[in-house]
């Protein structure tokens, strides 16, 4: 590898990877009464990659593959910070901070293939707590065997309906292997949300789904065109991959939390475990759902205590209307999350689907 390419991507990633942890950072914490002091407390990472990218000059040829990933991730990031720069200098809404942060998917998706080379970039997408893990470590430092990796059927940024797959490395289809199916929230994609989730599902060994639902956000009135599609996509994931038909966990942020009920509480349901997070309940539901569905039933309730879109009361009544309907309910309430995702929460919910009641150990 020539002087110049190593100089540059010394320069270039340290600066990329820690402006992507602020991204993420302001993603989990924001909350509109306190955006100003949020983006102080992220800094201004994105400075160093400015002037790092900068510096670099013309890389050989056989090195444009490298570049083009550098570059496309370091494009969106600093899109991103653009974005927020302007919304906190007062020119846009929250509307536009939310329009900004989309760009960090966009960045993790450009970046990812560089986890086979650099293994900064590989300890990245793995879950903090699990980047020391030795018996890990030796399992991606092999060879990505045939079927694995990161999938996209028909979900092109703008389309409707299809879905993108990851499929750890590591992957043999000699065990069966659980499989999380993460809805995204309103105006979403499956494509940007699989990063909400890869962390987990390449750190502790799980098949990740993410649909985009087939209307604008998920079939929460009118016809249900949706559930007939999940279950199209679960029947295409399943004739390929080997899955436990035990550890089948419908989870979802937002409006995909809220149509993790609508469908997740059907009688014909497949999912074995619902994790709602961030998502609106109206009692009927529980009144509604099949009794004999709901006996038992593993769910995991994830709120924030600030939430400006759907009150935590509402999660708390969730909570006890569930339970009194006979489902087996874990609940988390966090102090300080708002309307936003908490990837943190993922590690804990896999380790819940693994043990649960109704999967297999």
């Amino acid at each position: 590898m020539s002087e110049a390419v190593v100089d540059g991507i010394v320069a270039v990633l340290p600066p990329l990877l820690q402006s992507l942890e602020a991204l993420s950072f302001i993603a989990r914490h924001l909350h509109p009464p306190d955006f100003d002091d949020l983006m102080q407390a992220a800094g201004t990472p994105e400075h160093a990659l400015t002037a790092a990218r900068d510096g670099l000059g013309e890389w050989p040829e056989q090195f444009a593959a490298v570049r083009a990933a550098l570059d496309g991730a370091s494009d969106a990031v600093l899109a991103g910070f653009a974005g927020l720069r302007a919304v906190q200098q007062g020119n846009g809404d929250l509307v536009a901070a939310f329009r900004a942060l989309r760009y960090a998917p966009r960045a993790q998706e450009a970046l990812y293939p560089l986890t086979a080379k650099f293994p900064p970039v590989s300890d990245f997408f793995l879950e903090p707590d699990l980047r020391e893990d030795a018996a890990l470590q030796s399992r991606l430092a092999q060879p990505a065997h045939d079927n694995t990796g990161i999938f996209h059927d028909h979900n092109e940024p703008g389309s409707r309906g299809g879905f993108s797959l990851y499929v750890p490395e590591y992957y043999t289809p000699d065990r069966a292997w659980p499989l999380v199916m993460a809805l995204h929230g309103g105006s979403g994609n499956g494509r940007a949300f699989l990063w909400s989730w890869l962390r987990a599902a390449r750190s502790l060994g799980a098949i990740l789904v993410t649909p985009t639902a087939t209307g604008p956000t998920w079939a929460l009135m009118g016809a249900d065109s949706d559930t007939p599609n999940l279950a199209r996509i679960l029947d295409s994931v399943r004739s390929r991959w080997t899955i436990d038909s035990e550890r089948l966990l419908l989870t979802g942020m937002s409006d995909g939390g809220t149509f993790c009920y609508v469908t997740g509480l059907e009688h014909a349901s497949p999912f074995t475990h619902l994790a709602p997070i961030a998502a609106t309940f109206h009692p009927l539901m529980a009144q509604m759902a099949d009794a004999e569905r709901l006996r038992g039933l593993p769910i995991h309730i994830v709120h924030g205590r600030l939430d400006w879109m759907f009150p935590v009361e509402v999660a708390r009544h969730t909570r006890e209307a569930l339970s009194a309907a006979g489902a087996s309910v874990t609940y988390r309430e966090l102090d300080d999350l708002s309307h936003a995702y908490p990837r943190e929460m993922n590690v804990e919910i896999l380790r819940w689907l693994n043990g649960g009641s109704m999967a297999r150990a």
